[in-house]
């Protein structure tokens, strides 16, 4: 299912949050032109060498795309920047707050000249307010949303262990980019999209906002528990594996304290009846909880939790995720070419295609003379911009 084939994609992207958003719709049939550095490309090319020698982070959001290296602060890149944008439908760019207004690369400029693009810009802070020239990485970002404020144990605060606000940021471009190639079908017209990556963090910090609303005291850093459901967590038993637990509602509860416990009569226990009861007595029922699980090997509590059931989990290694029978079985996992060889990747979530878009992670330059030579450069013109490092 290819429904974004004909739709081209121009990135000038680099990092996480821009190249995630451009390989989503590169799934969906998109083509996606990767502009990057003459020589080093993406910087995020160089992160680490786990793949094959390649860098994880790279691997994970840039298959599916061209790979065209340009210098735009050379007039001539800029020329044949602006040539590709004249014939595309989308352009993303994720370069320094203002970075790309400043080289001519805003919306209004480029629709004057391609009415139907689709523009979208992403930065840390959105255009305009008093942090809209702030640099801003993943951390930063969690830390001005407050997830760092939630996150962690006790005093001790942690960052989520995967770029949330990156991820975040790309997901709401996508999602932009559809709607606007939606609304363009109908009016002729681009738009020009401005996401942020404290906005779209922010947006999923809706729970413990609105859980302090008006100044009520904010959820507890609850470590790898909920921090106002309770029981909902991990627990160990006596074989040392740890459980996932999560009781969601009264009748679970009931379920749980009858099937799993043994003690159908601490269900209407004034300390535990209603969840805010339990989440308020969580030191005294933990205690009950951990004896129980304290007896049984971790596969025998899985068991018992599945037939009462109340859901739960093993907490997986990465190691275990790579093996996980559930992926395994849906045919998650399919074959994809690097620079230095084949390497596994995981199908796009959502649709249903027993052979999703797999094509290459592209070196450095790969499609440079292509694409120059698609716009109407000559082979001569080409080969100079190459000698003079410009593409």
């Amino acid at each position: 299912m290819q429904p974004l084939r004909g739709v081209t994609v121009v990135a000038l992207e680099q990092a996480i949050a821009a190249p995630y958003a451009s390989r989503h719709l590169a799934d969906l049939g998109a083509r996606v032109i990767k502009v990057e550095r003459p020589g080093v490309g993406d910087f995020a090319r160089h992160y680490d060498t786990r793949v094959e020698g390649l860098s994880s982070h790279f691997v994970w959001v840039n298959r599916n795309k061209e790979s065209l290296t340009l210098d735009v602060k050379d007039p001539r890149g800029m020329a044949a920047l602006r040539r590709l944008l004249g014939t595309a439908d989308v352009f993303i760019q994720n370069l320094a707050p203002g970075a790309a207004a400043r080289m001519g690369l805003g919306a209004e400029e480029l629709q004057a000249d391609n009415r139907g693009l689709v523009v979208c810009d992403i930065s840390g802070y959105g255009q305009g307010g008093p942090y809209e020239s702030m640099k801003a990485y993943d951390l930063m970002v969690q830390s001005e949303a407050g997830l760092l404020s939630v996150t962690g144990s006790g005093d001790e605060m942690a960052k989520v262990g995967i770029s949330v606000s990156d991820i975040a940021a790309g997901m709401y471009a996508y999602s932009s980019i559809l709607a606007a190639l939606l609304e363009r079908a109908n009016t002729g017209k681009g738009a020009h999209i401005d996401v942020s990556m404290l906005e779209a963090t922010v947006e999923w910090m809706g729970f413990p906002l609105y859980y302090s609303y008006r100044g009520a005291e904010p959820p507890p850093r609850a470590g790898a528990a909920h921090a106002t459901i309770y029981p909902y967590g991990p627990f160990t038993a006596g074989d040392g594996k740890v459980i996932m637990l999560a009781v969601q509602n009264e009748r679970e509860w009931r379920a749980f304290c009858d099937r799993f416990l043994g003690q159908p009569e601490l269900a209407d226990h004034p300390d535990f009846a209603g969840n805010a009861n339990r989440n308020a007595n969580r030191g005294e029922l933990g205690r009950i909880i951990a004896d129980r699980f304290a007896t049984l090997t971790g596969e025998a509590a899985t068991t018992l939790l599945t037939a009462v059931p109340v859901a739960c989990a093993h907490v997986n290694t990465l190691a275990d995720v790579w093996e996980h029978p559930q992926l395994g079985a849906r045919g998650r996992w399919h074959e994809m070419q690097t620079p230095n060889g084949p390497v596994p990747a995981l199908a796009p979530p959502g649709p249903v295609n027993p052979q999703p878009r797999m094509e290459p992670i592209p070196d450095v330059g790969e499609h440079t003379r292509k694409i120059l030579t698609e716009l109407g450069l000559s082979e001569s013109d080409v080969d100079d911009l190459i000698r003079d490092g410009v593409a």
